[in-house]
């Protein structure tokens, strides 16, 4: 269903009424830009820590547009065994509700603009017929701006005028206006002596309607109605209106009952978002970070600077995520599907050992066609969002006793993809981890180097021509990171460039202690929360310092060939660490140190993904009966169950989690679903 400004307010009982009933819902957005500045490479560094990688999206990305928002609702139908799908389809643009309302500017990026149109994309409708919003901030002072304004056009019973009700005398018209207002009192007193009942004046200056206002109410103050009208052209003109005291209630009440319409028509899509987030209803998106930032910046609050924050907001605004494409990369279904676009992820769920869902549009709603490819169309691309997660999700159902061919939104197979927004081209970080602390990978092979900004890769690669093939990512004109392929050269490096004048060497673990420093300097504001719940957008930005270089200096004592990128660590090993120092892993990496392997080898912090265990075996921690008994986790012909190991928190949950682990560790896998690939 397409939505748009003109439909918008007949289609909102549908739309609610859709979420309520879903079962889960999928998400898209459409912008009209990716970065204001640096180029995708550069905004998305392959070594960002989760941390850099939202301060980067939120400086760079923001002041774009979401000018269409898709949703598809999913609701499985049991008599049917398939599922009946709501697809909507809306134009968004935030027209201003009146002179006073945020008059929002925004930017657009000619190539995205340009690859959109060459899709089909109809920018008419965005910015003619677009629905327009307002975030919780600007929802508020609108609604105190219009009560304030209600009040001081109060007079009596409500005849509306510029003046207080206390001000009982003549209002003061300067010299050059009596003319005009002369001739306005005599078009007004003719009212009572014809048949007519309405007078349009001519449009005129705010100053001369607030004289005619003023004015009027001095010399008529009963037997008239007075208001502004606004054409379709802007233009704005008075309305006098010949009525008796109860009629005059009656317009008053109307017209109050108008401004709070008009209010709700400015909320606008924002009321939609809300529907969304009261439902609590899994959302299912595919590499939906994005989508998610602009979400919540566009539709409830400025996003915050701190991604702990960020974090916070997010699962108050959407209790429960999924993304397709971190699911695609993810064991069991890595070594299966071998793109993880949009497009040819859905046309490999479709071909064995996936299934393609059986799906019926609801009546009146149009259907889609997987086969036209109405690819970037934000309705359709969430369509095929959500039939892509329930191929994967009903393949889960492969690995139960006996196999289950249908896996609901809400079972316990699925829920180690909750939340975990997929990073891209991060190779040692895949997931932003909504609920709780991210990966921090050691990169003991990583060094921080400055230098000036006259320097190139070529230069680069000349200073560590000594220690074979090395990968550069740059972070900006004076500064990179520069990956050795060995570990054990990293101390050779630091020593040599010692008292070098023209660059700076640092180790990745100096880096990171020297940020932290920084941002604990500049400090945080405590957070506050309002009266319903909401965190209160007060963030101060940190300030990270970077030491700058002088002048070249070649630290390798032998010039040899500049070596090609992308050398791997000699061991074919990454590390890993969870900050709460619970346990690490080891991950094998391929020849090229680029893309690593999805299996994890060595796990003891995979809580919250699933194991299998024999019934018979009482010490395992996972799978558990379920003793809720859903559809998908009891089976009364002796099926096995399967349970989420519950997330420990702290060091003395750890030691119970330890215990109970002992029992169960030379269990196999019902499928690797790891932390970390």
């Amino acid at each position: 269903m397409e939505v748009t400004r003109q439909n918008f307010k007949d289609s909102l009982s549908a739309v609610y009424s859709a979420i309520e009933e879903a079962d889960f819902l999928a998400i898209d957005g459409e912008f009209s830009g990716i970065s204001d500045g640096p180029n995708v490479s550069a905004l998305t560094n392959g070594l960002d820590t989760p941390e850099e990688r939202y301060a980067k999206l939120k400086k760079h990305s923001m002041d774009f547009l979401l000018f269409q928002f898709g949703i598809c609702t999913f609701k499985y139908d049991q008599t049917k065994s398939k599922y009946i799908t709501k697809p909507f389809n809306f134009y968004v643009f935030p027209k201003p509700f009146n002179r006073t309302s945020p008059d929002l500017k925004f930017i657009c990026q000619s190539s995205s603009i340009d690859f959109l149109a060459s899709q089909g994309f109809d920018f008419n409708k965005v910015f003619r017929h677009g629905i327009p919003y307002l975030n919780q901030d600007e929802e508020v002072q609108l609604r105190e701006q219009t009560e304030e304004r209600r009040n001081q056009q109060a007079n009596g019973v409500g005849t509306p005028s510029f003046i207080s009700p206390s001000s009982k005398g003549p209002a003061h018209v300067p010299e050059e206006h009596k003319d005009y207002i002369n001739r306005v009192i005599a078009k007004v007193e003719t009212l009572f002596t014809n048949s007519e009942k309405t007078l349009d004046l001519e449009p005129c200056t705010g100053f001369q309607r607030k004289l005619i206002y003023q004015t009027l109410n001095w010399k008529f103050p009963k037997g008239l109605h007075v208001e502004t009208v606004e054409t379709e052209k802007k233009e704005r003109y008075i309305q006098v209106i010949r009525v008796d005291d109860e009629e005059r209630k009656l317009r008053e009440q109307q017209k109050r009952q108008r401004e709070q319409e008009e209010v709700n028509d400015a909320v606008g899509f924002s009321r939609v978002i809300h529907a969304i987030s009261k439902s609590g209803k899994l959302v299912v998106g595919h590499n939906m970070l994005l989508d998610v930032m602009h979400t919540i910046h566009q539709f409830y609050c400025p996003l915050p600077e701190d991604l702990q924050d960020f974090k916070e907001v997010t699962m108050c605004v959407f209790p429960r995520l999924l993304d397709t494409k971190l699911m695609a990369s993810t064991q069991p279904f890595k070594e299966m599907i071998t793109n993880t676009s949009l497009a040819e992820l859905e046309k490999q769920v479709k071909e064995s050992p996936f299934k393609s869902p059986q799906v019926e549009t609801a009546e009146g709603f149009n259907s889609y066609d997987t086969a036209q490819e109405q690819l970037h169309e934000a309705g359709y691309d969430a369509y095929i969002t959500g039939l892509c997660f329930i191929s994967m999700a009903n393949y889960l159902g492969s690995f139960l006793t006996p196999p289950k061919a249908y896996i609901s939104s809400s079972s316990k197979l699925v829920e180690p993809f909750f939340n975990k927004l997929f990073l891209m081209r991060i190779i040692d970080i895949p997931y932003l981890n909504i609920t709780g602390p991210d990966l921090q990978p050691k990169r003991d092979h990583v060094l921080f180097v400055t230098f000036p900004k006259e320097w190139k890769t070529s230069d680069l690669y000349q200073l560590f021509s000594a220690f074979g093939n090395i990968q550069v990512s740059w972070l900006d004109d004076t500064s990179a990171f520069v990956s050795l392929s060995q570990t054990d050269q990293v101390q050779i490096a630091m020593n040599t460039s010692r008292y070098a004048e023209s660059y700076k060497i640092q180790t990745y673990a100096e880096y990171i202690k020297g940020k932290h420093q920084d941002k604990e300097k500049v400090g945080h504001t405590p957070k506050s929360w309002g009266e319903d719940g909401w965190m209160k957008p007060h963030y101060t930005s940190a300030t990270f310092g970077y030491p700058k270089g002088l002048r070249k200096r070649c630290i390798s004592p032998v010039q040899g060939e500049q070596g090609a990128v992308d050398a791997p660590i000699t061991d074919g090993w990454s590390h890993y660490s969870y900050p709460d120092g619970t346990g690490s892993k080891k991950m094998k990496t391929d020849d090229k140190g680029e893309l690593a392997n999805a299996e994890a080898i060595e796990s003891k912090t995979s809580e919250g993904w699933l194991k299998t265990a024999d019934a018979s075996d009482s010490t395992g921690s996972s799978p558990v009966p379920d003793e809720e008994g859903s559809p998908e986790g009891n089976d009364a012909e002796g099926t096995v169950t399967w349970q989420q190991a519950p997330a420990v928190h702290g060091r003395k949950g750890q030691k119970n989690k330890k215990k109970k682990r002992k029992g169960a560790e030379s269990t196999p896998s019902l499928f690797e679903v790891p932390e970390v690939w």
